[in-house]
């Protein structure tokens, strides 16, 4: 790599997973996969741990099937178990069963986490560490080697920490990643570390995994590159343990905006504040509104004296231009703020608009009253598309698809206790095409008897609709106001080619349920395009 260059490292999907609160599921992760390299272009993600949990597993033989384009997905282990033969080891099988050509390795490098948390001697670690890193090098796998707490080790015990790293290059590691685990390094302190590391290691790839436990996981990642380290591990959001990890929604935007160094391409910069939010949805956590770059208050402005100053010149409170990073000024000076996001939208839908067209004012309002109401269209892209889909076809009625399908004429939901177990059953009547359809179904819970009844009712007019499957639902509560609050139902759906996002936003939670099973519907619908 050029001295000017570095290299961005993903590691939402499993560093970042261990954030309280997170619980990506399968699908949540491929749908985060393919939204960054198809708008970001990440050069690197790491998936997941395949020899943890037997969903991970299961997530790299879906991995295979995706068009990677030009990302390497990095699957993650430890070394082997100490006093075990690497080819023995259930972790290592598990990560060369994922039939991966890349993967991370992580290892102790301080000298109190061999002997208090592993409880074996240095040498057996250090040959734990090249007996790893060799078996999957042989079996040419390209090993990146995460040197554990390499900071706090460093300044414990220096000559072993360093006998670590030189036992990973030795064994074939092409990137040595030093990681600040524990959260307690401060940036003054890198310079003169990385200064001795490279005298003793002159033809070493360099990489720095921070976490923010002092409040400093981003300025450490931009000091370590500024002394060497090309490779920058982070995580969406600075998701991760405890107080997190370096966020690359703040490092992105600086590499390619203050620093000019071109982290993700530039055209893809515009797509971050909008993949910050799908990510956030895909955890079920409200987004940070105060978040550098792409929170929500980045570029707000209330007081009487900054906004004055903004009408006469934006670079009087803003450090740089909202839109390069897909985000808009929150005051409302000018019909423009906020048209370059829903122009992005309609360029991926393949809707043909113009940047003067009214269409795009007009979905701009319904945008904000849904948004009012309690909706958030970030990882709800199948019911963005249906509403803009809508007001293509008719400027004034966003809802012209969901009439155009079907027409419920009600529905009912019931749960009973029978021989100790609750069940559920919806009845339903809806009208197509003048014809009325009136049904019934069971299901576990009300919302399953709702999904199944809505499903048993449609096929027989859309036989298309027996190919989908409602995958993830998440429900959380939009404001505090006991059983009668305001809720968000966002639902996850898909059928054997790709799969969607839909939302609802009610008081009730069954309606806001019935609104997100129905888009889910119609965007089936929408993707055979005879039914436009």
């Amino acid at each position: 790599m050029k001295n000017n260059e570095v290299l961005i490292y993903d590691a939402t999907l499993r560093e970042g997973a261990q954030k309280t609160g997170i619980a990506f599921s399968i699908e949540d992760k491929i749908r985060i996969i393919e939204r960054i390299i198809e708008d970001l272009g990440i050069p690197m993600i790491e998936a997941g741990w395949p020899g943890s949990n037997p969903k991970d597993i299961e997530l790299f033989k879906k991995i295979q099937e995706l068009d990677l384009s030009n990302t390497k997905i990095y699957p993650f282990s430890y070394t082997r178990r100490k006093n075990t033969k690497v080819d023995n080891d259930k972790s290592i099988k598990a990560l060369l069963e994922t039939k991966t050509e890349q993967a991370t390795i992580v290892g102790k490098t301080w000298d109190l986490h061999v002997t208090d948390a592993l409880e074996t001697t240095l040498d057996e670690n250090l040959k734990m560490i090249k007996d790893t890193i060799s078996f999957l090098t042989k079996n040419n796998i390209d090993v990146l080697f995460d040197a554990e707490h390499f900071f706090d080790g460093f300044k414990s015990n220096k000559e072993y920490c360093l006998q670590t790293i030189s036992a990973a290059k030795e064994a074939g590691a092409s990137w040595i990643v030093l990681c600040d685990t524990n959260g307690g390094l401060l940036p003054y302190e890198i310079k003169s570390i990385f200064s001795e590391i490279k005298q003793r290691f002159s033809d070493i790839q360099l990489g720095i995994h921070a976490h923010n436990d002092s409040g400093m996981a981003n300025a450490i990642a931009l000091e370590a590159w500024e002394n060497g380290a090309k490779m920058i591990q982070g995580t969406m959001n600075g998701f991760g343990e405890r107080c997190g990890n370096t966020d690359l929604t703040t490092i992105i935007p600086i590499f390619n905006l203050k620093l000019g160094i071109e982290s993700i391409k530039k055209e893809n910069l515009k797509n971050l504040t909008e993949i910050s939010h799908f990510i956030y949805e895909m955890a079920n956590l409200p987004s940070n509104v105060d978040q550098p770059f792409i929170g929500k208050n980045a570029f707000s402005h209330k007081g009487g004296i900054h906004i004055s100053a903004i009408l006469k010149n934006l670079n009087t409170y803003e450090h740089i231009n909202p839109e390069l990073v897909g985000n808009s000024r929150n005051i409302k000076v000018s019909e423009l703020a906020g048209k370059s996001s829903i122009m992005h939208m309609a360029n991926k839908f393949n809707l043909n608009f113009k940047e003067d067209s009214p269409k795009l004012t007009a979905i701009l309002d319904i945008i904000k009253q849904k948004e009012n109401q309690g909706y958030s269209f970030e990882g709800a892209e199948g019911t963005l598309e249906i509403l803009m889909r809508s007001m293509d076809m008719n400027i004034q009625d966003p809802n012209y698809y969901r009439k155009k399908f079907f027409k419920l004429e009600g529905f009912r939901v019931f749960t009973e206790m029978y021989e100790d177990n609750l069940i559920s059953e919806a009845t339903i009547k809806v009208k197509v095409e003048g014809q009325d359809f009136h049904t019934a179904a069971m299901g576990n819970g009300p919302v399953n008897s709702l999904d199944n009844a809505l499903k048993k009712a449609l096929v027989y007019f859309y036989p298309s609709i027996k190919e989908i499957d409602l995958s993830d639902f998440k429900v959380r509560i939009i404001n505090q106001e006991g059983t009668e609050s305001k809720v968000r139902v966002l639902a996850e759906t898909h059928d054997k080619e790709t799969s969607w996002g839909t939302i609802g936003a009610h008081e009730n939670i069954i309606v806001a349920s019935w609104e997100a099973l129905v888009d889910s519907y119609i965007y089936k619908l929408l993707k055979n395009k005879k039914n436009w």
